[in-house]
């Protein structure tokens, strides 16, 4: 194991802050993006306040962690920053386009007129699609360290494939927790559904990945690395086989458990973001520069990690609170 350079605390735990704070991104503004995408999924007006209504209090909040990571990004490791958005340049500038489509449409579809709603159903939907699709198109560039040609541009876009019905998978199973009765058997279906695409781009990526280093290769299959890393695939398939099972158990008379699904959902998805973060260390860019050579001078990081240790804990509180206040099952819409 090669030494750590002096001062190499600064980077770690800038690197870790920064990658939980995408961890949480895809969790928690996943499951609202997923609603997104299935909000037309539905005919009843009636149904899609419900499930407007279910993300209504979180949505705003959750794309704070965003903001933080892009943030974390930008200050603490400014060389990574201008590479990664250099190359991600027109999925970051979609993506961008369609978080602002749908913030305005969910304003928007709350205040005009019954018949006019639901075009602003579909820009709400059309925008979380697009936000989900750019997000996965950005995560297959990356992982193919930003090359060239058809066939990677082919694989960033199966992944933005993938990771839309990873989003609409955990969206799905927050319905089934936040919902009951007719909207509650929908999500069941739409999760079922949802389940097995998500399967196959855990699997694409979990092959393409070694695939795309010699090094990330070497790292999970030499000998004993291979057996210490083996839980986590099994963990995985493990839990996808669990809420295939689950899902398939509906309508249930006892609901106490219905917050099951977007549980496994969320372990599925801190199991796959432990893969990819153990392939890619100490990489921050993809086999060209590492964290410690594009962190910023030991001096700024001190500050950064003062401010960051202050707003941190803030965003976390306010996160809980929101979730402690608006729990349980969603209720019919109302503006006031």
């Amino acid at each position: 194991m090669e030494a750590l350079p002096p001062g190499a605390w600064l980077p770690i735990t800038f690197a870790v802050l920064m990658a939980a704070a995408m961890l949480l991104y895809a969790v928690l503004d996943g499951y609202d993006l997923g609603v997104g995408v299935l909000l037309r999924a539905t005919p009843e007006e009636t149904q899609r306040d419900r499930m407007i209504a279910s993300i209504g209090p979180f949505w705003d909040a959750n794309e704070t962690w965003l903001v933080l990571g892009v943030g974390l990004l930008l200050v603490a490791f400014p060389i990574a920053h201008g590479i990664i958005l250099t190359a991600l340049y027109v999925p970051v500038a979609l993506m961008l386009a369609g978080l602002i489509l749908r913030g305005v449409a969910f304003e928007f579809r709350a205040k005009v007129p019954e018949p006019k709603k639901p075009r602003w159903d579909f820009a709400f939907q059309f925008g979380s699609i697009l936000a989900a699709f750019s997000q996965g198109w950005m995560l297959g560039s990356y992982i193919l360290g930003f090359a060239t040609g058809w066939a990677a541009f082919l694989f960033s876009m199966a992944v933005g494939v993938f990771v839309v019905a990873g989003y609409t998978l955990v969206g799905a199973c927050w319905l089934v927790w936040r919902t009951e009765g007719a909207l509650q058997m929908l999500a069941a279906r739409w999760a079922r559904r949802a389940l097995y695409v998500t399967w196959a781009g855990v699997l694409a990526v979990s092959a393409a990945t070694p695939l795309a280093s010699p090094r990330i290769l070497e790292r999970w299959f030499s000998f004993p690395e291979a057996l210490l890393l083996a839980p986590i695939p099994l963990a995985t398939g493990a839990l996808f086989l669990l809420l295939h099972i689950f899902l398939r158990r509906f309508p249930r008379a006892d609901h106490s458990l219905d917050w099951v699904p977007f549980a496994a959902t969320a372990a599925i998805f801190v199991l796959c973001f432990q893969g990819l973060a153990y392939s890619f260390w100490p990489y921050v860019v993809p086999e060209q520069v590492t964290i410690f050579e594009a962190a910023a001078a030991p001096e700024s990081l001190i500050i950064i990690l003062v401010g960051a240790a202050a707003v941190l804990p803030m965003i976390g509180l306010y996160t809980f609170f929101v979730w402690r206040v608006f729990g349980g099952k969603a209720r019919d819409l109302k503006y006031y």
